[in-house]
């Protein structure tokens, strides 16, 4: 263990910890860090961890040295849960930064009558250490934030693209937004298990609110319609509006063989049909 860890680790005993972490709250507080009522708690983890990891040796000026694992996840931990609760990342580095100052003044006190060179290095190490810290908090909260980003995107993608059991033997999909590559693959899936788990004949596929309809679009409705033929069930494509209709023909996009229907109401009646039911209107 190196002078500089033992001088650090005293400063983090258990006689001196409460004081230093006064302290360091009062620091991040100064530095307008968001303190959540577990504050206290993470900040005592983090000083645990900390001394932990410099009792095994752990390399001050690395941060990505073994010995510093449970510290990393104190801090790993630390940043997932602020990330969840909506904190910025910038938030979570300033309380961790906070921790410099008060580690700082424990330092300049144990090395009190020290030369320069040896108060400028133990000075230098330790900044590294914080830094290190703070920036493995940023990174790892970003991270975070993405994970939460691209579970909530595929949440919405799931829940934009509900199927609809419309009737006997019959499924609805309709569709909101753009369709690209991704969500055309998520309805397929969620389709085609659809129609093996009702034993449907038919599936309507509502593009009303699909606000263009390119080439590229074009094909992804062509592979779903394709699918689902593959299943042993036919498909009706509705809410081809007159702008649609025109761009269609514009691009030359071959739709024979494909039932097409203006309205989903129209697409039902036919499907209806299709599947031998009559509806009669009662006599008032």
């Amino acid at each position: 263990m190196t002078t500089l860890n033992t001088q650090i680790l005293d400063a983090l005993q258990e006689g001196n910890k409460p004081a230093l972490i006064q302290e360091w709250l009062e620091e991040a507080r100064s530095g307008n860090a968001s303190l959540s009522k577990s504050a206290s708690a993470d900040a005592a983890d983090i000083a645990s961890a900390l001394a932990k990891g410099l009792q095994a040796g752990a390399n001050i000026e690395s941060f990505a040295d073994a010995k510093w694992a449970p510290l990393q996840e104190v801090l790993s931990s630390l940043s997932r849960s602020r990330a969840a609760q909506g904190q910025s990342a910038g938030e979570t580095s300033v309380f961790v930064l906070a921790l410099k100052k008060p580690l700082l003044n424990a330092l300049q006190q144990r090395l009190n009558g020290s030369d320069s060179v040896q108060l400028t290095a133990a000075f230098w190490g330790l900044t590294k250490l914080v830094d290190g810290m703070a920036q493995f908090t940023a990174t790892t909260f970003q991270r975070a934030r993405e994970d939460i980003i691209n579970r909530q995107q595929e949440e919405l993608l799931e829940l934009s693209t509900p199927v609809v059991k419309l009737w006997e033997g019959v499924l609805a999909v309709p569709m909101i937004g753009t369709l690209d590559s991704n969500r055309t693959q998520i309805v397929m899936e969620t389709l085609l298990q659809k129609i093996v788990e009702t034993g449907s004949e038919l599936a309507i596929i509502d593009i009303t609110g699909v606000p263009t309809v390119d080439t590229l679009v074009a094909q992804h409705l062509l592979k779903t319609v394709t699918a689902i033929r593959l299943m042993g069930a036919d498909c009706i494509i509705s809410g081809i509006r007159p702008q649609i209709a025109q761009t269609i023909v514009h691009l030359g996009i071959d739709l024979q063989g494909i039932t097409t229907k203006a309205s989903l109401a129209d697409a039902l009646s036919l499907a209806l049909q299709r599947t031998g039911w009559r509806i009669t209107r009662q006599a008032v």
